[in-house]
């Protein structure tokens, strides 16, 4: 590849560079074969500079940028800078714009409006289903449903865009390569073959406790609103409505039961002045460039029927974690916290019951 291109990608990922250092960098050496050739003295002389930042670039080069480009292309992949015309125009804007985005999948959906929708790993029925039913509603309607790929809410709403038939963008908080978590193998793989997978940081590099915090900016800065639907006190969703606010672009909440703590975030949103949103029609108002909203509305997702009062508590707990979509086995295990024998004769219980149905592939769904 272009040693130009490879070493600023290599500059991009040298340790403490972050888009405020590596633009002063740019601008002290004008190139990024140039500031790898910089003295040290010159390149602690850039205003911002440590003397680690200035270590760690000094001791860098352009093959680190050359092989995470490799990387990626092997996953059937690409590489996106700033000045790229097919970098999203909306990142480009926000406070700390990506240097480098590593993306997998359909580029054109960077040009879709957006929503991201957020909430709760841990979720209640309710997070699941408004989550199912606003995702679905927004990818029938045209818009890309972006969030962050992670375990809960996030997996609902990548899945019920894909399942209407609409659009997702996936934000990493990992690299490339890596799943995580591992329950969302099945999703990592839809994403990639009919949506789109992001992420700043190289291919096969591990989340880290920071990883996350970090990707939430990216995840709001793709679109024009934020929808938090479930978020306890504290949690990422909340740190993702934040950047929302800083980046000038409009958050909703969704209600929820006051003595709920999923519900903690969302509601204390509302209170402090984001726009409850009660119905999908309240999002595809932001959005008047879509289809009329009635004809998004009202593609409505499959909803299971309710659960029998009489089940036992295992029966419970494993029925509740499916939908009216088939769900793998192996996810099942992995979700429930259950052997796959347990697993098993649970299903096999409900299926009796007229609750479950199986699938061709050990697929297994609510009725």
């Amino acid at each position: 590849m272009d040693e130009q291109r490879a070493a600023y990608v290599a500059l991009a990922l040298t340790p403490g560079i972050g888009p405020t250092r590596l633009h002063a960098i740019m601008k002290a050496c004008h190139t990024a074969t140039g500031a790898f050739s910089a003295p040290f003295a010159f390149l602690r002389s850039i205003p911002g500079m440590t003397p680690a930042a200035a270590s760690a670039v000094a001791a860098g080069s352009a093959e680190v940028g050359a092989l995470a480009v490799e990387q990626v292309e092997r996953l059937g992949g690409g590489v996106l800078v700033l000045d790229d015309a097919e970098y999203p125009e909306l990142l480009r804007h926000i406070a700390e714009p990506a240097p480098v985005l590593f993306v997998l999948g359909d580029l054109s959906l960077f040009e879709r409006p957006a929503v991201a929708i957020v909430g709760s790993r841990d979720h209640t029925p309710y997070g699941g289903e408004v989550t199912r039913a606003v995702a679905w509603a927004a990818a029938s309607a045209g818009l890309a449903v972006v969030s962050g790929m992670a375990r809960g809410l996030d997996a609902v709403a990548h899945d019920a865009a894909l399942d209407a038939g609409g659009a997702t963008i996936g934000v990493l908080g990992n690299g490339l390569g890596v799943v995580y978590p591992a329950a969302n193998a099945r999703l990592y793989r839809r994403v990639a073959e009919r949506g789109l997978l992001v992420s700043e940081f190289p291919p096969g590099e591990k989340p880290t406790a920071g990883s996350f915090p970090r990707r939430n900016r990216l995840i709001s800065g793709l679109a024009r609103v934020t929808v938090v639907v479930e978020a306890a006190e504290g949690s990422g969703a909340l740190i993702t409505a934040t950047t929302a606010l800083e980046q000038g672009r409009d958050v909703m909440a969704v209600p929820g039961t006051i003595t709920s703590v999923c519900s903690v975030g969302a509601n204390r949103l509302i209170r402090d002045g984001a726009e409850p949103l009660l119905d999908p029609a309240d999002l595809l108002a932001h959005y008047p460039e879509l289809i009329p909203g009635s004809k998004a509305v009202a593609s409505r997702p499959p909803v299971a029927r309710p659960l029998p009062d009489d089940l036992a508590v295992e029966g419970y707990a494993v029925a509740e974690l499916l939908g009216a979509d088939p769900m793998p086995l192996d996810d099942l295990v992995v979700r429930s916290g259950r052997t796959p024998q347990e697993v098993l004769a649970v299903l096999c219980t409900l299926e009796i019951a007229g609750v479950v149905e199986q699938q061709p592939g050990r697929m297994f769904r609510r009725i």
